[in-house]
């Protein structure tokens, strides 16, 4: 098997108290996990979980406080902020619930503009095929203000893609859009990890759940359960005995 392109060990995060003299909160409590080229993993769980927490740390926008994470080959234990932001920006694209659009700038600038920070470039013609690729052929004069919400996350997705990132993080990408649109969303994440890139989504939506290849449940900063091609009902039922468990 090929090399996990993501690899957790014994991964722990603590937050403060919410007093001075309180003792520090445990948010993740030994995680062990590895995500390979090409698979889509869901993390689900509880609300206080340690979802999100463990996206973030996972992504290295997060410091954690003990264990390891590998991303892409690299440990990011002991990167300066200045590497790793540069292993980010080679790497990792994020897909976000607020979409985290300039307003001022057009649906074509905004894919654009990743591509120009790190110094690549991006030719018209492969921000116009990603506007395909994501259904907005037409679209790339508009300003995000002149765009629906389904359609903002759209071009969150296209400013990815448009950079071919080894590794795409996702939290909550659906939160804020109907059943519908969530779902060509999510479907769009889905066709990108058959690209070869490895998904990582963290989400409360079963269906979206549901298409990644394996579905990791927390409970607790630990992971309780992990599902393979689940049903969004079988992802239900862990959820819901993970909370019962709690």
């Amino acid at each position: 098997m090929t090399e996990p392109l993501i690899r957790a060990d014994d991964l722990h995060k603590t937050f403060p108290g919410t007093g001075r003299k309180e003792a520090r909160v445990p948010i993740l409590r030994g995680i062990s996990l590895g995500v390979h080229p090409g698979e889509m993993v869901s993390i689900v769980g509880p609300s206080g979980s340690g979802k999100s927490t463990l996206l973030y740390c996972l992504s290295g926008l997060e410091p954690y406080d003990s264990g390891a994470v590998r991303l892409a080959g690299r440990g990011l234990g002991k990167l300066g902020r200045g590497r790793l932001a540069a292993l980010r920006r080679e790497h990792v694209g994020f897909v976000f619930q607020s979409y985290n659009l300039i307003p001022s700038l057009t649906a074509r600038e905004n894919i654009a503009l990743p591509a120009r920070l790190a110094r690549r470039g991006a030719s018209r013609a492969a921000i116009d095929q990603t506007l395909a690729e994501v259904g907005l052929t037409g679209r790339g004069r508009h300003r995000p203000g002149q765009l629906s919400g389904g359609q903002q996350q759209r071009v969150a997705i296209a400013r990815v893609l448009a950079m071919r990132p080894d590794i795409v993080f996702a939290d909550e990408p659906t939160g804020s859009l109907d059943t519908s649109t969530g779902t060509d969303v999510l479907r769009l994440l889905r066709a990108s990890a058959g690209e070869g890139r490895s998904v990582v989504v963290v989400t409360h939506d079963l269906e979206a759940a549901a298409l990644a290849d394996r579905v990791l449940v927390l409970r607790d900063g630990l992971i309780h359960s992990e599902l393979r091609h689940p049903r969004p009902e079988q992802v239900l039922e862990a959820i819901t005995y993970a909370g019962a468990a709690a």
